[in-house]
């Protein structure tokens, strides 16, 4: 069965940092590309950083650049977010994305709020 499972949202203070998890089963991350993408209310899904399936090229949102990161463990099948120098707009649930034989597949998010 095919599984996107985040981790390692919370409460953190403006200026803080945070690293989120992404971890596959039932497929291989290094088969695919993964995206971090956020969602609030009302709000269109906002995607926030993808990682390619080879050699680990990036690219990310223009509103994260320069303070998020983000990385992959082929080991541990899992995808990280690196969060730092956080603002209160960052305040979002976190969800990962991977396309697999034709499909998409979302975790069920992972809420990070930025507030003090």
């Amino acid at each position: 069965q095919v599984q996107l499972v985040e981790s390692g949202g919370g409460l953190v203070q403006p200026g803080g940092s945070l690293r989120l998890s992404c971890r596959a089963s039932g497929f291989s991350f290094s088969l695919t590309y993964v995206t971090w993408f956020r969602q609030t209310a009302g709000k269109e899904r906002e995607r926030v950083a993808s990682i390619t399936s080879w050699g680990g090229g990036t690219n990310y949102a223009d509103s994260v650049k320069g303070r998020f990161t983000i990385s992959r463990d082929a080991a541990l099948n899992t995808v990280y977010l690196q969060m730092n120098s956080l603002k209160p707009e960052d305040t979002a649930v976190y969800i990962c994305n991977a396309p697999y034989l034709g499909r998409q597949y979302w975790g069920q998010g992972t809420q990070v709020t930025v507030s003090s």
